[in-house]
């Protein structure tokens, strides 16, 4: 099984300061994150877009662009471009740049996006959001086949005879698709023969398996060869549970509140985010062993070949996200290769 991080470059009051840092400090610490993760051989780091103040991530291809000047061997990848927004073209051309640079590294991981600040932003209208982010997908999917291509669509001047410069240093990129939870997606992603990631970030994950299994089934109706899953979860590792709860939650309530009262959810209690990082919960907080013991379950469920963390739900002291991606490398992705692979053995 692969594993990763992902981030969306947060940058919330961390709570014993009650004060952000500022941008070039906390890009400066997220580089930091991703030289780590190389270093100690962990697979993915997926940095993905949004546009809001808590964020520093709204051009994800330019830090990922940074982290390919800095990193050897760890694959980069989008966690998610919201395609439905950006254009196609200027996509592919940003993550070709990035590949050439890393020397085969780069991957792109689409999505609609949970967030929708960037279809005012960029002039789109809210009411073509799925029709936008579907022909889009398959202008993208197109540009892979070819270097030059014609293509007609509804939303995007044509594009005649027209070459696409510079192309990847891989012979195609790799697409993925990110979902939630809505069976449409996933079979929409099979049906392609796209990889899929499932966002995992509330709930039972075991409400999941359907997403799989649909993703199967889009595959199959449309002769296409069984593709790749991820599992994409909130996250964090300390030594001990204790402590991986009380540095976390602080965090993610922080977060999580300011998305509830947007969206009329309650506050959360300390009550839902420990059962939330129970074996069975979405959550992926704890010590090392309780990462292993929660992503073997998952396991046991999916039977997915990938596992991006996203530690920083809120912002948690630099230092302690650290050593966070310190135990994941070296404490928990070396039991998680050996027994996935033994249980892929053993299912074959």
């Amino acid at each position: 099984m692969e594993l990763g991080i992902y981030t969306f470059v947060e940058n919330t009051p961390i709570e014993s300061t009650e004060k952000r840092i500022s941008p070039s400090e906390r890009l400066e610490n997220l580089m930091e994150e991703v030289e780590l993760a190389d270093e100690l051989g962990l697979d993915v780091y997926a940095i993905g877009e949004h546009h809001r103040e808590e964020y520093v991530s709204s051009s994800p291809s330019t830090l990922l662009a940074a982290a390919a000047a800095r990193t050897k061997n760890i694959k980069l990848s989008s966690a998610v471009t919201v395609l439905g927004s950006e254009d196609p073209v200027r996509v592919y051309q940003q993550f070709s740049t990035i590949d050439q640079l890393s020397k085969g590294r780069a991957e792109i991981m689409v999505g609609r996006g949970s967030f929708v600040e960037s279809f005012p932003l960029f002039g789109y209208d809210l009411q073509d959001y799925e029709d936008l982010f579907l022909e889009k997908l398959q202008l993208l999917m197109k540009l892979r086949e070819d270097e030059v291509i014609s293509w007609e669509g509804k939303y995007r001047p044509d594009i005649n005879n027209r070459g696409v410069y510079p192309q990847p240093y891989q012979e195609k990129l790799p697409v993925w698709r990110a979902v939630g939870g809505t069976p449409k997606s996933a079979y929409e992603a099979g049906a392609m023969g796209m990889p899929m990631a499932i966002a995992i970030i509330g709930g039972m994950p075991k409400q999941f398996k359907q997403m799989a299994d649909i993703h199967k089934q889009g595959a199959a109706d449309y002769d296409q060869p069984e593709q790749r899953v991820s599992i994409n979860s909130h996250g964090f590792i300390a030594e001990t549970t204790q402590k991986a709860a009380d540095t976390a939650f602080p965090a993610f309530k922080t977060t999580m509140d300011k998305i509830g009262k947007e969206r009329g959810w309650p506050p959360m209690s300390r009550q839902q985010f420990d059962a939330s990082i129970t074996l069975e919960g979405a959550n992926v907080v704890g010590s090392p062993q309780d990462i292993i013991d929660k992503i073997m379950y998952q396991h046991e469920i999916f039977g997915h070949d990938r596992f991006l963390l996203q530690m920083s739900v809120g912002s948690v002291p630099h230092e302690k996200l650290l050593k966070s991606i310190h135990l994941f490398a070296t404490e928990v992705a070396p039991v998680i290769r050996k027994n996935s692979h033994k249980r892929d053995r053993e299912t074959m």
